[in-house]
């Protein structure tokens, strides 16, 4: 149970079952690179050159044990990942939990609506303009009372994401300059610590595990789809790394060799620090695209997640197979979190500034939700798919060493700065 599956559930005669399990690990994978993953990715080429592209490759598996979970419990248990904490841990984790994920979910959703804001400005439109009409879409999208209806539309805007592996290989990278420079880890330097802990949490966060927990309960996929539900995941894993790897790869290639103190923060910066040496009009656009994608889909994911995560904790009507009028609290949630980080954005821009912080936060917040995983799959699950033996130490000792470079590199760079 505990390896990547199997090739067997590509043939042809499982492939009508993949493709209607498909979903729930791509979609929060997608969202996974969202606005502050990419300035992250960026910051990280910019500062350090390829040094940090080893370990967006290395977050791949990573990545995928921690989200694995997250499928069993969603499919042998049936619940949410708040729900299941609730049941098995008590009312008071279930709430601490919450909150962690209510922190996340504000810090995120306020780089998304930033992101978007700042593709409007690359084009001279006003945040005015661009923040109600992606308030407006996010809402419309979600308000259609179907799981299936929503995770489709969020698939076609993140595939725009795929937009920066166009960006890096217009980046024309030097690839010994890349072979060297990848393998020369900077292991005691406080700076280049900070920006592992923003990539380890720009990679793993805490509203990945609710929504993909919640889709897969809301989709009511059940154990024999275990299996493609586990590629979903695999394949998701692999896209949303390599997007992290192209964007590293573009501002290494392009910005670094000219001005590696150069400080992203924002869309416009990143931009206009590229499009010099993509060109401007190509630059520009599939850049934009890709934000636009990574923006509005994560907006979706993290709202949900929240939205899903609340209503397990406390009880009300969850589903997005409900119309808004048959569960108020659960779409009032997602509503206030779009219309409410929308506005945030709107009156104070500057925010977008919080986006590398943004990941460390969530890296800080990885033995808790990382514990709580553990212990779900360890108590909360049947017997033969409960995670033990060898895999369950390979876990725990996964989960160890990506929280202590999480807290040790977030916690000593905050004391550099």
């Amino acid at each position: 149970m505990s390896e990547l599956p199997s090739h067997s559930v590509l043939s042809p005669s499982r492939r009508a079952r993949f493709l209607a399990v498909l979903g729930p690990g791509l979609v929060v994978m997608l969202a996974d690179t969202d606005v502050g993953s990419i300035i992250t990715a960026g910051q990280s080429g910019v500062q350090w050159g390829y040094r940090l592209l080893l370990l967006q490759l290395a977050l791949i598996p990573i990545l995928y044990v921690v989200q694995e979970l997250t499928v069993r419990l969603g499919i042998f248990t049936g619940r949410g990942h708040g729900e299941l904490i609730r049941d098995t841990f008590g009312p008071f984790w279930a709430w601490i939990s919450a909150a962690g994920l209510a922190v996340a979910t504000i810090g995120a959703l306020l780089t998304e609506f930033s992101g978007v804001a700042g593709v409007g400005e690359l084009y001279g439109v006003s945040h005015a303009i661009t923040l109600p009409m992606a308030a407006v879409a996010l809402l419309a999208i979600v308000a259609t009372g179907s799981y299936r209806r929503v995770e489709r539309a969020a698939i076609i805007i993140g595939l725009f994401e795929v937009a920066f592996l166009f960006v890096a290989w217009a980046a024309h990278p030097d690839l010994a300059t890349m072979a060297t420079q990848s393998i020369d880890i900077r292991a005691t330097d406080p700076e280049y610590l900070y920006l592992v802990a923003a990539n380890i949490g720009a990679v793993i966060m805490p509203w990945m595990v609710f929504y993909q927990q919640s889709a897969i309960a809301d989709k009511k996929l059940r154990p024999e789809h275990f299996t493609a539900a586990r590629w979903d995941t695999a394949i998701g894993a692999v896209v949303t790394q390599l997007v992290m790897a192209a964007v590293l790869i573009s501002a290494a290639a392009t910005i670094a060799p000219h001005d590696s103190k150069a400080t992203l923060t924002t869309v416009g910066e990143m931009s206009s620090a590229l499009t010099p040496y993509l060109g401007f009009q190509f630059g520009r656009l599939v850049f934009g695209l890709g934000v636009l994608g990574a923006g509005l889909i994560a907006a979706i994911v993290t709202s949900l997640a929240l939205a899903w995560g609340l209503g397990e904790v406390a009880g009300y009507r969850r589903s997005l197979e409900y119309r808004p009028s048959q569960a108020r609290w659960f779409y009032a949630v997602y509503a206030i979190c779009i219309v409410g980080s929308a506005v945030a954005v709107g009156v104070a821009p500057n925010l977008v500034s919080l986006n590398v912080g943004v990941q460390v936060m969530n890296a800080l917040m990885l033995p808790l939700v990382l514990g709580f995983l553990i212990l779900l799959a360890v108590k909360a699950l049947p017997p033969a798919v409960r995670l033990k033996g060898v895999y369950l130490w390979v876990v725990v000792a996964v989960a160890a060493v990506t929280c202590a470079l999480g807290v040790i590199g977030g916690v000593g760079g905050v004391f550099v700065s």
